[in-house]
């Protein structure tokens, strides 16, 4: 099994990269691989809603990282996206990131590669803004039917550097119960469809425009 990481951050290794490390010694430690994929410091594009994802099956702007994240997306069994906060919501780069994934995988019917998998949020904050900003990241699992994992608390944490991340106990303690729900979810998972039970077909069709 394997879980694919996100730091949305310009910082490889700050204090998101830290969180994320915390969850990747659990995954080792049951026997499942990790991949961290850091944004990092280079221009990310928006997305613009111009549906060529439809035509090209990948999103129309490349080398930012998002198409390649796309394709690792394919065999991956599980996603963690982590953040830091910035004025009380995500960081506007792992926004644009998750826009153009989630919305160029949709049109170019790729969204087998992350429906029906276990999603995690992480979002670190020197102080405040971190529920605003996990519940902006898990708005992207619930309209994908991705099956959204909780911990013993919200999965956030607090430091301004990487050095103050270890005086937030409890926040690693989340993030370590985090790690092991979603080591449970995958393999319950794996079990279910070793016994045939695979996920459901769903409707699809309806498309209701509230302005008429």
């Amino acid at each position: 099994m394997k879980v694919l990481m996100l730091n949305g951050s310009w910082n490889q290794d700050g204090s998101t990269k830290a969180g994320l490390d915390e969850m990747a010694k659990v995954f080792a430690a049951e026997g499942v691989e990790t991949e961290i994929v850091t944004i990092g410091g280079k221009p990310i594009a928006d997305c613009i809603a111009c549906g060529k994802c439809a035509e090209l099956k990948h999103c129309v702007f490349e080398n930012d990282g998002v198409n390649d994240f796309a394709a690792k997306a394919k065999d991956a069994d599980g996603f963690v996206f982590g953040s830091p906060v910035y004025y009380a919501h995500p960081s506007g780069r792992i926004q644009s990131f998750l826009d153009r994934l989630f919305f160029s995988t949709m049109n170019a019917d790729r969204y087998a590669s992350l429906r029906h998998k276990p999603c995690a949020s992480i979002v670190v904050a020197r102080r405040a803004g971190t529920s605003a900003s996990f519940d902006v990241l898990n708005k992207y699992a619930t309209i994908s039917q991705m099956i959204v994992v909780g911990s013993s608390y919200w999965n956030e944490f607090h430091a301004l550097t990487k050095d103050d991340v270890p005086q937030d106990p409890e926040g690693l303690q989340t993030l370590r119960n985090l790690a092991r729900n979603m080591v449970y979810v995958m393999k319950c998972q794996k079990a279910g469809r070793d016994s045939g039970i695979l996920p459901p077909a769903n409707e699809s069709g309806v498309f209701t425009n509230f302005v008429r």
